[in-house]
């Protein structure tokens, strides 16, 4: 179950391939995920001594927090990879030119998890053509519903 798409993501890069990642939270940022409190807009992951860490993530605090924590509502927070899957993803991100974008945050067991990608950034025409075909889908798709309303 989603909690929180980052749908710029799509619009600014082609996403190769997925990985699913935990995250290292503490409890005051489980609780605003669950109040739907976070956003992905401007985060991204980078490679710090063989280890993944998600920067720029918004996660606000409940006023509801409690007063002996300080919360600090864009810090760095670490992910959780298997080791084989870092090594592989270190190797596309210095070689090839890739990116690691943040994707969406999810439910999956009751625990909370971060779906990233492996990006590669779209130049302006790319975008351009990106909007042009999801505009004729839009499109294609009120044509089909106003030709089945006349029949």
């Amino acid at each position: 179950m989603s909690i929180i798409q980052n749908k710029k993501a799509f619009h600014d890069y082609f996403i190769e391939e997925r990985y699913e990642a935990g995250l290292v939270l503490e409890g005051w940022e489980v609780k605003a995920i669950r109040a739907g409190r976070a956003n992905l807009k401007e985060s991204y992951v980078i490679i710090r001594q063989e280890e993944l860490y998600l920067l720029g993530c918004h996660i606000s605090p409940l006023p509801t927090a409690s007063s002996h924590v300080q919360p600090d509502p864009v810090r760095t927070r670490k992910l959780l990879l298997k080791a084989e899957e870092i090594r592989k993803l270190i190797g596309k991100v210095e070689r090839a030119g890739y990116a690691l974008i943040p994707i969406d945050l999810h439910y999956q067991r009751g625990r909370i998890k971060i779906e990233i990608g492996l990006a590669k950034g779209k130049k302006q025409h790319d975008k351009r053509a990106s909007e042009k075909d999801r505009e004729w889908q839009r499109e294609k798709q009120r044509l089909v519903r106003d030709s089945v309303k006349r029949t």
